[in-house]
């Protein structure tokens, strides 16, 4: 467990920026957690999960910890479900994949989502039709002031779109070390709601899916949409999709009587931002070695030595477009660092 100066974290971010920790550790158990934040309570710091959600604008200034802590048990079964707790540094997919091939249902609409299992319950990440508030039971986090460990309920994380508790009443106060996951052992709930799911499983003959059979279906839409940042930087979906009062909406629907939408509730609409981006004439721009995926508007992307200034203020220039063509603002999704 060695603190390392100056250290670069290219590889540490899925947008593949260049930027510098002041310092950087990586901690493989809890106790080496707790030993690190104890050793260092006077130092600035900065918590590093799988760097999928994050943009960063500049070097930080802090001791970087990378949480990098392995594992997965069944901790609690009866015949219907079965409780799983993963460790925080476990890669989603890798766990999502390995829930199938156990035959546990309730994770497979978010294959291929990028990240670590502990930065889930932060955004409350979701993919067609599902989200981690359906499954999530609790999580365990340590206190970084106190070193003490806290167990959060579905409920105390107060759960929203793209939101948690960790997101706003105790942001940077708490560092999720694992996570527990209800999931079906059988009478799965199969969710095929969504349109590009259904292509996929007609396109492949499939007429009763199971978890593996959805599962293939998103990943191959990912695929088919999202550039794998192994290959060329990214974040996943950089925007949020708006969500605005029907009254405040129906203006809008007037005027755009092609704009799509979803209702969520009696009072408010969903309106795609990727679709709006797109319809912006944003899709597949490129600014320099940053730009707007041509598959996908949701997803900006480096194509090689972008500066996450640069990267950043791409997003702007999305958000300002969008908004002087339809009047509806749209958010980052990603952490701007």
């Amino acid at each position: 467990m060695e603190i390392q100066s100056n250290f670069s974290l290219k590889n540490y971010n899925t947008f593949g920026i260049e930027a510098k920790a002041k310092q950087f550790v990586a901690v493989h158990t809890v106790y080496e957690l707790k030993t690190i934040l104890e050793q260092n309570k006077t130092e600035k710091k900065f918590i590093l999960g799988g760097g999928s959600n994050m943009l960063l604008t500049k070097d930080i200034d802090a001791l970087v910890i990378h949480i990098d802590l392995k594992g997965k048990k069944i901790v609690k079964e009866d015949d219907a479900f079965v409780w799983i707790e993963s460790q925080a540094g476990e890669n989603w997919h890798q766990f999502v994949l390995w829930t199938i091939d156990q035959n546990f249902g309730g994770l497979e609409n978010m294959s291929l989502i990028p990240g670590n299992v502990g930065t889930t319950p932060v955004q409350n990440i979701g993919a067609y039709g599902t989200e981690i508030k359906d499954t999530f039971i609790s999580c365990e986090a340590i206190n970084i002031l106190t070193q003490e460990i806290k167990t959060f309920t579905n409920a105390e994380c107060d759960f929203g779109y793209r939101e948690s508790v960790f997101k706003n009443e105790v942001k940077d106060q708490y560092i999720i070390t694992s996570v527990i996951y209800k999931l079906t052992k059988r009478n799965h709930k199969i969710n095929t709601s969504y349109g590009d799911i259904q292509a996929e499983l007609a396109k492949n003959n499939i007429t009763t899916p199971g978890l593996k059979d959805v599962s293939n279906a998103v990943i191959a839409i990912r695929k088919s949409k999202l550039p794998d940042p192994a290959e060329l930087g990214n974040s996943g979906s950089f925007f949020k999709n708006p969500i605005l009062l029907k009254t405040d909406f129906e203006p809008i629907h007037q005027k755009f009587p092609e704009m799509k939408f979803f209702d969520i509730s009696a009072t408010e609409v969903k309106v795609p931002a990727g679709w709006l981006i797109e319809q912006a004439g944003l899709k597949g721009k490129r600014f320099g070695d940053a730009g707007i995926h041509k598959n996908q508007a949701l997803v900006l992307v480096n194509y090689g030595g972008a500066t996450g200034q640069e990267i950043l203020d791409v997003s702007k220039t999305v958000q300002d477009t969008v908004f002087d063509k339809f009047g509806i603002n749209i958010e980052a999704e990603v952490n701007v660092i």
